[in-house]
């Protein structure tokens, strides 16, 4: 069922399939909305409650216009599907919100996983250059070299045309402006890895950035209770290159963590 959630100063459309046990919980990239998940939830959805939300200013969900947090936005979320213990599965700039979440709330937190993710307090991952790039061709009103930029950067395993990865990204790119200067980063998770306990895996692909495979590399070493899954022919959309992958690594931790 599809629902408007308030969180603080603003709001958020979410899915919930309903049904009865510990749900999954989905979060997107920041190079892609909620359906990226579209691959993967419907297998997810036959035998378990999954939930899925569009961060403020993607896909269903309106831009900010105050300072908001993403960990704050997930335990309003949590909360408003009245969720007392779930296993979140975030991808990317979901799988930063999800470590920084259970950080939050580590009791709430059955089991996590984390695909190609990033996570605050890493002090190696953000590439100074492909950040002025995007700035200038956002500057110049490109979005057609932000597209090809972005497809070059994160979707290195995928063969032109690759529709679906230009279809999310396309879609993603004016978030990256909208919630600029009101996205507050959470405070730094990395130096606490070692408090989440909670069994977990990790997910990350070879054809990524070499930046987002060494921080990977990094938290899973770091997690406690994590297994480390590298794929070869997957960049920074593994739900696209390899759903079947993904699917069987949620459910794995799910029957590790329930």
């Amino acid at each position: 069922m599809e629902s408007i959630v308030r969180v603080k100063d603003g709001e958020v459309w979410a899915d919930d399939t309903g049904g009865e046990g510990v749900p999954i919980v989905l979060l997107h990239p920041g190079i892609a909305d909620s359906r990226v998940w579209e691959p993967v939830a419907p297998a997810l959805a036959e035998r378990h409650r999954v939930i899925r939300y569009d961060a403020r200013g993607f896909g269903r969900s309106p831009a900010p216009t105050v300072a908001y947090s993403l960990a704050e936005d997930l335990r309003a979320v949590l909360d408003h599907f009245e969720v007392r213990r779930a296993v979140l599965v975030g991808t990317s700039l979901g799988g930063s919100t999800a470590i920084s979440g259970a950080l939050g709330e580590p009791d709430r937190v059955a089991g996590l996983v984390l695909l190609v993710p990033g996570v605050t307090g890493y002090p190696w991952l953000e590439d100074p250059e492909l950040t002025a790039k995007i700035g200038e061709l956002a500057q110049a009103g490109d979005m057609e070299g932000l597209v090809t930029l972005s497809l070059r950067v994160w979707a290195a395993a995928g063969t032109a045309p690759d529709i679906e990865a230009e279809t999310l990204l396309r879609a993603a790119i004016p978030a990256w402006f909208s919630t600029y200067g009101h996205l507050t980063e959470d405070p730094p998770a990395f130096p606490r890895l070692g408090e989440l306990t909670m069994p977990s895996a990790l997910l990350l692909g070879e054809k990524d950035q070499p930046r987002t495979v060494r921080c990977n590399e990094a938290i899973a070493a770091a997690l406690p209770d994590c297994r480390l899954v590298r794929l070869s022919d997957c960049d920074h959309l593994p739900t696209l290159r390899a759903p079947e992958t993904v699917r069987d690594l949620v459910l794995e931790v799910y029957a590790r963590a329930v």
